[in-house]
């Protein structure tokens, strides 16, 4: 039996037509995936970046690959309580000098950053790497950083000090929570079954 030349034609057009529509839901479900990951916020700016949907998902998706071969850990109880005292400190400097405060408070987020594990020479490896695990705190973590960048050149006013601040602070409780929620389940799927 030899099948008619349309119906071959017709067969071979229903199977790309099915080819591309489970393309399609790849990459719209990996798609919705990074965004859910690194906040639509972040998704969006690295979009802004590359130009192109591919080339930022990309990526992001080598940003994950970078943050899982870190060897990223909570801090211990006198890490954190030493770092709640360096925070408390900088805050209170805030009343005096903002200026001061918003770049004390900088470089503590810095110091448990790296003790947590994460790149500390820059900034942007700094941040890139809390988007993979923290992408809604990570913006207040840019947020911040910016306005500090201001304060450097004297350009930041007090309320945006005071927003700085708060930026920070919205950090600075995610990673010195006592559960460290980014570190388990990368160590559970880790983990042999």
């Amino acid at each position: 039996m030899t099948l008619d030349p349309i119906a071959l034609g017709a067969i071979l057009a229903m199977l790309l037509v099915a080819a591309l529509l489970l393309w399609w839901l790849y990459r719209s479900r990996r798609t919705s995936a990074l965004r859910d990951r690194f906040g639509k916020s972040e998704y969006d700016r690295t979009l802004d970046r590359h130009g192109s949907r591919a080339d930022a998902e990309a990526a992001l998706l080598e940003r994950e690959k970078r943050v899982s071969e870190l060897e990223l850990k909570p801090l211990t109880a006198d890490e954190r309580e030493r770092f709640a005292s360096d925070w408390h400190s900088a805050k209170a400097r805030f009343v005096d000098d903002p200026a001061a405060a918003v770049g004390e408070a900088d470089g503590v987020i810095r110091v448990v950053m790296g003790a947590r594990g994460y790149p500390i020479a820059d900034f942007d490896a700094r941040y890139e790497s809390l988007t993979v695990d923290h992408g809604e705190v990570a913006r207040h973590y840019r947020a911040g950083h910016d306005i500090a960048g201001r304060a450097v050149e004297g350009q930041a006013t007090t309320e945006e000090l005071r927003q700085a601040m708060i930026h920070y602070e919205a950090l600075f409780g995610e990673l010195v929570a006592e559960a460290s929620a980014e570190t388990a389940p990368r160590a559970a799927a880790s983990s042999p079954a």
